[in-house]
């Protein structure tokens, strides 16, 4: 064989299989909890939440809790979030129905898992159990892994069982047995009878200020 043309079969070997290499894998039984284009399942505070570019934006007026119509005991929970400066919002999980007349924290009634801009002047005094990722009031996470803002980061909440896992662009900044974390007592010194839930609705816990949110699915995990 030629020699020129022994290194074009080469060359063209090697695309074929950079060209399989970069084709997208499915994620088996993820389900996407967001169909880009309107809010069906979701419940609660539609009013605070738009739809843009293929996102839920959180308002800064009236943003309030955006919930699943459907509850979750066990699962991972994937997605992609955009923080503006200063932005403050939450995942809750767990969370139980809404009474009419009652205000309902997913913090306490549930259990919320930090979306902030940590890194804010105006947060420079926050409790560490209060940084983005962490379990409010009962597990502080690890911090320094969020992007600068407007800049979109990767998220996962793996809940089973007693344990919560929170992985931060890769990196996993929580990984916790609720029961051993809150055993001598919670870090906020509060109670958290959320934290006893099997299952729940998953929330925004918008609080007021513009964050995106896109690409969410889940697994549940039996």
């Amino acid at each position: 064989m030629k020699r020129s043309l022994y290194f074009a079969l080469v060359a063209a070997c090697a695309l074929v299989v950079s060209s399989i290499a970069v084709e997208p894998v499915a994620e088996e039984r993820f389900a996407p909890l967001f169909d880009g284009k309107t809010l069906d399942g979701w419940q609660g505070g539609k009013d605070g939440y738009v739809i843009q570019e293929e996102s839920i934006v959180s308002q800064p007026k009236g943003s309030g809790n955006l919930g699943t119509v459907k509850e979750y005991g066990d699962f991972h929970l994937k997605f992609e979030f955009k923080l503006t400066p200063g932005a403050n919002n939450g995942i809750g999980i767990r969370v139980p129905d809404e009474v009419p007349g009652e205000r309902l924290d997913p913090a306490y009634k549930g259990m919320e898992i930090q979306v902030l801009d940590d890194g804010h002047e105006r947060y420079k005094e926050i409790k560490e159990w209060q940084h983005h990722g962490s379990v409010y009031g009962i597990v502080a996470a690890k911090t320094g892994f969020l992007k600068p803002t407007g800049e979109w980061n990767r998220q996962e909440i793996i809940a089973k069982g007693r344990q919560i896992t929170v992985i931060l662009n890769g990196e996993t900044i929580v990984d916790a047995d609720l029961d051993k974390a809150s055993e001598n007592g919670t870090l906020d010194g509060k109670v958290h009878p959320g934290l006893k839930r099997e299952k729940g609705h998953l929330c925004f816990c918008g609080h007021g200020a513009e964050v995106w949110f896109r690409n969410l699915r889940i697994k549940e995990l039996k």
